[in-house]
């Protein structure tokens, strides 16, 4: 194996060695389930499936734990504001269970959707609470840690290196850290992160809270990550996927604390995708921008048209997400399909171009260029069967489900007629009805998509 990764933490395209040949511990902060995931957040699942559809496809043996955070992830990223899933359980009055349990069930849809494999462990934030006070236990013994009448502290002055993966300067930091009112008068440093927040000030009301040695409470987010992935990887791990956003704060604390209690190297590489634009800006709930997965299909798209349009980046890169842009993958898509199910048997996959599909995979995940490869393949002067056998070997890393048709589900019969009314409107141009029916079909639990034949139905 010859892999080359990006490493964050270096800046520098590096040759991938992993601590144990042939097997890869790698972890991903996944979703805090609040809320419906939007393409942005999806973007970032599909970029973890390819990663771990190419180590394997390489021949490695991926521990692949992605986790649930169901509480301590706070509305702000200095231990401010409120917790997120007790926020949206006030809101719309259900159980923070309710919350979270609702929201991860979407989310394992959406990604099911998108055919990306399941992790081989996704743990929950609030079913592994005795391994992080375990955790804090061993921070506070080698005085790592320190406790206030709100909460107990992560000491960064005593943290190696603190900022080696954000480069910034820290002191810099300490004296940017604001003005803000100071909520924790005993707290030493700005730059201290909470691991526990006990039940009282801001969270005296706390819904989430749990027994420890110290007080009852319940952890700060940092900490969930560095206590699980301990429990399923181990003190030391090979690779790190998480949003460039989490680098200055997030990543940077479970370095911290995680080698502070461990006393060894928390990872080898660390890998972060940048961020989806909509029509080159950030996405907006305020101005209709921030998609979700239902949004894409209510438009006629499938989630393998989205992840066609995602493939098209690379995962340092920014993308910029338009109608316009998803309706030349969704028809791209499609002729690729067309074009391999027209060839009735499989030939033989061809040496060298699957060597050519491994260079590209092994230089920094060159997905962009191992999907460009698949268009060349089938303009090659080579037997159609071993085009066919070739591509559909590469789709064991690119998940577009080439070998299967698009066959819909037995549909009833009224909302076969709905669709054939939202087909005579477009016809007529009577968007406005068509909208109106495409809403009432979903209304029933379908989804209609436009096809070059006319449209497909299919259940969400």
């Amino acid at each position: 194996m010859s892999l080359k990764i990006h490493n964050t933490i270096s800046g520098d395209k590096e040759i991938f060695k992993p601590i144990e040949p042939g097997k890869i511990g790698m972890y991903q902060c996944g979703p805090t389930v609040y809320w419906t995931q939007h393409i942005g957040n999806m973007r970032a699942i599909v970029i973890s499936d390819l990663i771990n559809r190419s180590l394997q496809y390489l021949g490695n043996e991926v521990n692949f734990v992605r986790n649930v955070t169901d509480v301590g992830h706070l509305t702000g990223d200095d231990d401010s504001g409120a917790d997120k899933i007790a926020k949206a359980s006030e809101k719309d009055n259900k159980t923070p269970e309710e919350i979270s349990s609702f929201y991860l069930k979407k989310f394992n849809e959406d990604a099911k959707k998108l055919n990306t494999l399941p992790p081989t462990n996704t743990p929950k934030a609030t079913d592994h609470i005795s391994e992080m006070i375990n955790f804090i236990t061993v921070l506070l013994e080698k005085g790592y840690a320190y406790e206030t009448e709100l909460a107990i502290y992560f000491d960064v002055s005593k943290a190696k290196d603190y900022t080696r993966l954000s480069k910034q300067d820290i002191d810099e930091l300490i004296t940017n850290a604001g003005s803000g009112e100071v909520t924790d008068k005993e707290k030493k440093s700005p730059q201290d992160f909470s691991l526990w927040f006990f039940k009282t000030g801001n969270h005296a009301n706390a819904i989430q809270t749990w027994e420890s040695p110290w007080g009852e409470g319940f952890p700060g987010w940092h900490l969930e990550c560095s206590a699980m992935s301990k429990k399923y990887l181990g003190d030391h791990f090979d690779i790190h996927i998480g949003g460039i956003e989490h680098i200055p704060i997030h990543h940077t604390n479970e370095i911290a604390q995680s080698e502070a209690a461990n006393g060894t190297e928390f990872v080898n590489y660390w890998v972060h995708n940048e961020h989806l634009l909509v029509d080159d800006g950030k996405m907006s709930k305020s101005e209709g921008t921030s998609y979700n997965l239902d949004d894409v299909m209510q438009k006629g798209f499938t989630p393998i048209d989205l992840r066609y349009f995602f493939l098209q980046a690379g995962y340092r890169s920014k993308q910029n997400f338009t109608w316009e842009a998803l309706e030349a993958s969704k028809t791209a898509l499609s002729r690729l399909k067309r074009q391999l199910m027209s060839i009735e048997s499989e030939g033989e996959i061809l040496p060298e171009i699957k060597a050519e599909f491994i260079e590209l995979i092994e230089d920094d995940f060159n997905l962009p260029q191992a999907l460009a490869l698949v268009s060349n393949v089938m303009k090659l002067d080579i037997s159609d069967g071993d085009k066919k056998a070739t591509i559909l070997n590469f789709d064991k890393v690119l998940g577009l489900e080439l070998d299967k048709e698009d066959v819909s589900e037995d549909i009833p019969e009224e909302i076969v007629l709905l669709a054939e009314k939202r087909k005579v409107a477009k016809q007529e141009k009577d968007f406005e009805t068509a909208d109106k029916i495409r809403d009432e079909i979903s209304s029933h639990g379908y989804v209609v998509m436009d096809t070059d034949d006319g449209f497909k139905i299919e259940k969400k």
